[in-house]
């Protein structure tokens, strides 16, 4: 799917992932990652693409899952295979506090690694990681050597299971989103996420409004400010003013969904509020993260919000 498309989905689908997030519960070192993310075909990512203020219309793929539809929402990102390719063993630090790299390759049917990926929200792959109670997410993006090998520096910031999805396209192919789970040592007292729309993070306040109903589109927005100010200067980042994961607490099924419209000019600025269209397709809790940049940096802000029926 191309950026456009993709800002649609990211913005409610994500909200529809939401669920409870990452269990990185695998290996420690070597093979101690997992990795389940979900994207959706990248043509209706590229008609759902959307700016800040628009609704996206958010499209799912049966397939392969992850984007939200306005239609019927599919959750994807949990399964190492899909679709012909495979997220091969994750080599990390195997203890908080350890500083080291985080590794692994996708390989085809045939077990040999993926050299060739398309471009999609102006990476060839994004990795998302979170802790099985929703708490340390993170989305990144990781380089990729000639041989196929992605890496990025890495330490782990708490003990705990996680989850990490490499949500990609390899090119010829739909989009994919796979998954591992890895156990990270130490000691670890699990959070019981309760319902939040107000968030905080780096000085700036979010917060979520609409109502997400189980097996309808819903609309929800993002209102981003700082000291009581309307942030009015959200940047383009990944091709769209903001980015929504969505895991369903349970089972962390994942969807990516962008806001709706064109995709933005690196000159230009938006805000203060999103909105997204997003679908899920079952009743219960979803975590929902959304990031956004302002100044060259950005931010990451949780919210969790329970379906209304």
């Amino acid at each position: 799917m191309n950026t456009a498309a993709r800002l649609s989905l990211y913005g409610l689908g994500l909200v529809a992932v939401f669920g409870v997030a990452a269990a990185l519960s695998g290996a420690l070192a070597p093979e101690g990652i997992a990795t389940e993310w979900t994207t959706s075909q990248k043509e209706t990512d590229m008609q759902q693409h959307s700016t800040a203020g628009a609704h996206a219309d958010v499209t799912d793929d049966p397939g392969h899952g992850g984007h939200a539809s306005a239609g019927t929402a599919h959750l994807g990102g949990l399964t190492i295979s899909d679709g012909g390719y495979t997220l091969d063993a994750i080599a990390a630090p195997a203890s908080t506090g350890e500083q080291g790299v985080l590794t692994f390759r996708i390989v085809d049917e045939h077990g040999r690694a993926v050299t060739s990926y398309e471009t999609e929200h102006d990476k060839e792959l994004h990795l998302i990681v979170v802790r099985t109670d929703g708490t340390q997410f993170r989305h990144v993006h990781p380089e990729r050597d000639a041989d196929g090998v992605w890496s990025i520096a890495w330490s782990w910031d708490a003990a705990g299971s996680y989850r990490v999805y490499a949500d990609f396209t390899a090119s010829g192919s739909d989009a994919v989103t796979l998954s591992r789970i890895v156990q990270v040592a130490g000691d670890h007292a699990p959070v019981d996420p309760q319902p939040s729309r107000l968030a905080q993070a780096d000085g700036y306040e979010a917060a979520l409004s609409g109502d997400l109903v189980a097996g309808e589109a819903s609309e929800l927005t993002v209102s981003v400010s700082r000291d009581g100010e309307e942030v009015t200067g959200l940047e383009p980042y990944l091709g769209a003013y903001g980015h929504l994961v969505a895991l369903r607490q349970g089972d962390l099924g994942y969807a990516h969904v962008h806001p709706e419209g064109d995709a933005p000019q690196a000159s230009e600025t938006a805000g203060p509020d999103v909105s997204f269209a997003a679908s899920v397709p079952t009743p219960g809790r979803y975590l929902l993260y959304f990031d956004f940049q302002v100044e060259g940096v950005v931010h990451s802000v949780p919210f969790v919000v329970d379906t209304t029926r």
